[in-house]
């Protein structure tokens, strides 16, 4: 499996464009990177890589698991904030002008060229690449599940979030479902069905754009921030998340790549 990241433009990355195993990854909130002509959307420095502005963690897992099950990963470079590619052109969530409790003054009235330019700059590149990787791999015939990765904070509005491990679907259930089956692997983790967010928050666009609209299985996978807070729990995560795929792929009738992180239970 070749390691190299290739850059299909400056705000897309992709990990392991030719791997040859049964899924795509995705991660559209990567980084937290803010472009110098946005002018750091005017946020306070504390609020620059807080999990506002990106995913933290959700980066290292999906490379992690890129290569423990030799597929693709396709992540976003930029900031949610500037365009958060989770979301439609017209979403207001797409360009928020606050999250939770933080105000983002670059993102205030808008206006209609200024929102466009900002789905040209971002959300079409990002789109564009996960269109490409997956119509390659139709190509070549390879069989193809749909998974994204993300973080979320363990606090929301002063509520805790008990649920660790969160496994989100839409209409389309194939992939959650058999991940949900083999939750006994791991017994230490509080693993929940769409939670701590579900379709009615508005967060299955990528599953719906570029899995249930290609008739890929797909899956959205959420996890709490707080266990991804080293180099060390980020790998610890990604291997748990591995015992939960690899069957839930063979279940499928997808047999995963034989290679790191592969345990049997």
């Amino acid at each position: 499996m070749s390691s190299a990241i290739e850059s299909s433009s400056p705000s897309v990355e992709i990990h392991n464009r030719q791997g040859s195993g049964p899924a795509v990854i995705l991660c559209e909130h990567a980084s937290h990177h803010i472009p110098e002509r946005y002018h750091d959307l005017g946020l306070k420095p504390e609020h620059r890589c807080s999990h506002a502005a990106w995913d933290p963690g959700a980066r290292a897992v999906a490379v992690t698991l890129s290569a423990m099950l030799d597929s693709p990963l396709v992540a976003s470079r930029i900031s949610r904030l500037v365009y958060d590619c989770n979301r439609p052109p017209e979403a207001e969530s797409a360009m928020p002008e606050r999250v939770e409790v933080i105000d983002v003054p670059g993102n205030h009235q808008l206006t209609a060229d200024e929102r466009l330019a900002r789905v040209e700059a971002v959300y079409r590149p990002f789109c564009d690449a996960v269109t490409r990787v997956i119509a390659e791999r139709a190509s070549r015939r390879t069989p193809t599940v749909l998974i994204t990765i993300h973080s979320f904070t363990p606090s929301f509005h002063g509520q805790a979030r008990t649920v660790e491990i969160g496994i989100l679907h839409d209409v389309d259930r194939r992939m959650a479902d058999a991940m949900l089956a083999q939750a006994t692997r791991l017994p230490h983790r509080r693993i929940e069905r769409n939670a701590p967010y579900g379709p009615e928050d508005g967060v299955t666009h990528s599953l719906k754009r570029h899995g249930i609209d290609n008739g890929l299985a797909n899956v959205m996978i959420e996890i709490r921030n707080d266990l991804l807070a080293t180099p060390e729990g980020e790998e610890a995560l990604a291997r748990e998340l591995s015992q939960l795929i690899r069957p839930a792929l063979a279940s499928l009738g997808m047999a995963p790549a034989a290679g790191e992180g592969q345990q049997d239970a």
